[in-house]
C-alpha cells in the first residue's frame, strides 16, 4: 500500500509517496530479485525500530546494510525508533539508538505513531536534507556558468532526475 502526502519545505512543495511493497510471503529468491528495483532512485530512507522490542533494533544493521548495498552512498537516512509513548516498556534506551546513528552517519528521532509525535517532523526533515542537496547541485550549476535552477517558491521539484550528480555533495553537508 502507498500513501501520497505533501509537506512544505522552506516553502517548496514536495510531493511524498512512501509505503511498503505488500508482500505477505515470498521466498528469498523472489526478494532478491525485486530488492534492486525497489530500492531504485531512492533518495531517502526511514529505517524504523520499536523501541519496545530489542530484536527489532538489531535487525537495524542488516536493513542498512541491504539500504547501502542497494543505494548510491548518499542517501539521506534517518534511524527512528518507535512508540516512544511506551516509556514503561522501553528496551532500547533513546542513547542506542543514538549512538548507532552518529556511527552510521544516520539521522535520528525518537516517535510515537499512536501519538503523532515527531512523525512529520521525520519525514519534513528528511526532505529538507534531500532539498538541501538538490539546492545545492542548483549553486553549484549555476557557479559553473549555466543556468540555475534552484526551485521557486511553490515549485514541484522532482528529486529523481539525475539522481547521482545531485548526491555527489554528500547528504549531510550544508
Amino acid at each position: 500500500m502507498w500513501y501520497i502526502s505533501n509537506v512544505d519545505v522552506t516553502s517548496v512543495v514536495v510531493w511524498l509517496g512512501f509505503g511498503c511493497p505488500g508482500l505477505v510471503a515470498c521466498n528469498a529468491t523472489m526478494y532478491r530479485a525485486i530488492t534492486s528495483a525497489y530500492y531504485r532512485g531512492a533518495v531517502g530512507a526511514l529505517l524504523v525500530y520499536d523501541v519496545t522490542r530489542h530484536s527489532t533494533f538489531e535487525n537495524v544493521e542488516r536493513w542498512l546494510r541491504e539500504l547501502r548495498d542497494h543505494t548510491d552512498p548518499n542517501i539521506v537516512v534517518m534511524l527512528i525508533g518507535n512508540k516512544s509513548d511506551l516509556r514503561h516498556l522501553v528496551a532500547v534506551p533513546t542513547e542506542d539508538g543514538k549512538s548507532f546513528a552518529e556511527k552510521e552517519s544516520l539521522y535520528f528521532m525518537e516517535t510515537s505513531a499512536l501519538e503523532a509525535t515527531n512523525v512529520e517532523n521525520a519525514f519534513a526533515e528528511v526532505l529538507t536534507q534531500i532539498y538541501h542537496i538538490v539546492s545545492k547541485k542548483a549553486m553549484e550549476t549555476a557557479d559553473e556558468g549555466t543556468a540555475s535552477t534552484v526551485p521557486s517558491k511553490g515549485e514541484k521539484i522532482d528529486v529523481g532526475k539525475d539522481i547521482s550528480a545531485m548526491k555527489k555533495g554528500g547528504c549531510c553537508s550544508s
